[in-house]
Order: C-alpha cells, then sequence, then structure tokens
C-alpha cells in the first residue's frame, strides 16, 4: 500500500490522512488543551478523496496515523463516450478507463490532471 505513518500532531489542513481506510483530505484540525489526567487532543474533520463523504476522527496528538501517498498525474484524452473517457498517463503512456464527472467538458486531446491512489482515480 502506497502510505506512511505520522502522528497526529504533524497533519495540517489541507493534507490528506486515512480516515476509517479512506483516503481523505483535512478540512479542519484542532486540539485541546491536555486534561487532568490526559495527554492533548486532535479532532480532524476530513472529506473523502474520492467519494466525497465526510469523515472524523478524535485522537491524541501524539497517536500514529495512517497518511496515504496520493500521485498526482497528466493525461491526454484519448476518447470520450457515454460518460466514460480513455485517458492516457503521459508518463508512462497506459490507458485508463474514467468516468466523465460532472461538470467536466472533456474534448479528444485535451490535457487533464488526476489523482491515483492503488486503483482509484479522480479528475482535478
Amino acid at each position: 500500500m502506497a502510505r506512511q505513518q505520522t502522528e497526529v500532531r504533524d497533519l495540517q489542513e489541507g493534507s490528506y490522512v486515512m480516515i476509517e481506510d479512506v483516503p481523505c483530505v483535512i478540512n479542519s484540525y484542532s486540539t485541546a488543551k491536555p486534561g487532568k489526567h490526559g495527554s492533548a487532543k486532535a479532532r480532524v474533520e476530513g472529506k473523502g478523496v474520492f467519494d466525497s463523504k465526510k469523515r472524523n476522527f478524535t485522537q491524541p496528538v501524539d497517536a500514529k496515523v495512517w497518511v496515504p501517498i496520493i500521485d498526482r498525474k497528466q493525461g491526454q484524452v484519448v476518447s470520450t463516450n457515454d460518460g466514460e473517457m480513455q485517458v492516457m498517463d503521459l508518463e508512462t503512456y497506459e490507458t485508463i478507463t474514467m468516468r466523465v464527472p460532472e461538470g467536466v467538458d472533456a474534448e479528444t486531446d485535451d490535457e487533464i490532471e488526476f489523482l491515483e491512489y492503488e486503483d482509484q482515480r479522480k479528475i482535478v
């Protein structure tokens, strides 16, 4: 798996973290002061990178969490058909089928940017 471990205190808004085994981008990060018998706690709210669902967790700031390594790649649209498009990765020249997201008007030969994590891809 393409991920690494880090402490909760090292997370920042806008970076990625695994929440419920799903790669998420952090929307908000806040900490509470340590209590009488415990350590400081952090509350992290995020949104799934590929499914856009909101998720959150609360953990001590010294707890370890997984951070996904998401690649940002360049591609060229080879063809579009019925809500799907064939995209050629400009690095590996591999052809991938992706669905066209709402609001994206992709034409043949357009260059696009997409995110890739394991077998999941999303057009930016």
